[in-house]
């Protein structure tokens, strides 16, 4: 397959990544720009916060979603002329377009969110069997301890332990993504990481519909 394509290949997936969620929900449905309140972040987490599960939940939906169609697209495309492992690099690579596309989105001033959904989304695609254990992970983390950048930054460090080491993830260009979701998320979550030394992170709250300051 030529060069080009591949290239076409890959900004489609930053270009389906770019599709903001929950700026357009907020914007379309509540008259919102949840970047402007909670966190201010844009992500599914800030909408329900700011919003409630009636707008939040089909965000996080949304998010995942385009994660997942950012890899699965490549099968839109011929590449008869390929081996699957070449695929595999091409998809993880569609993978970390989908997420810049998420966290730096084209349609949004580049200010969007912090990617963990639409990384699930790419997740679900590449590693269907660890997802489900780090899905497992996260929700007993949050409902222990109620926070959910800590059950973020758990899951995202225990993935590769995870995909290595418990589903015996041989591919190199998915040990290697798995490793820098690992280093990714707490990257993306320094703010929260200061305030949870502090004390000061806000807990999620499953009973309220709306909170003023979130992740």
């Amino acid at each position: 397959m030529h060069p080009v394509f591949i290239t076409l290949e890959i900004l489609l997936a930053y270009l389906i990544g770019s599709i903001p969620s929950a700026v357009w929900v907020g914007k379309l449905f509540y008259g919102v720009d949840v970047r402007k309140h909670g966190s201010g972040n844009a992500g599914a987490t800030n909408v329900i916060r700011v919003l409630g599960y009636k707008a939040g939940i089909p965000v996080l939906v949304l998010d995942v979603f385009k994660g997942w169609a950012a890899v699965q697209v490549i099968f839109l495309f011929p590449h008869a002329d390929m081996k699957n492992d070449f695929i595999t690099w091409i998809r993880i690579c569609m993978a970390f377009a989908a997420v810049l596309g998420h966290v730096f989105p084209v349609f949004a001033g580049f200010k969007g969110g912090k990617g963990v959904g639409t990384l699930a989304g790419a997740a679900i695609a590449l590693y269907p069997i660890a997802l489900l254990i780090v899905l497992g992970l996260f929700i007993t983390t949050i409902a222990l301890t109620r926070y959910v950048s800590l059950s973020s930054i758990l899951c995202g460090i225990s993935f590769p332990f995870i995909a290595i080491f418990i589903t015996g993830e041989d591919h190199p260009g998915l040990i290697i993504l798995a490793i820098v979701v690992a280093l990714f998320l707490p990257l993306t979550h320094i703010k929260n990481i200061k305030r949870l030394i502090r004390g000061e992170e806000s807990k999620f709250d499953f009973r309220r519909k709306k909170k003023e300051e979130g992740v």
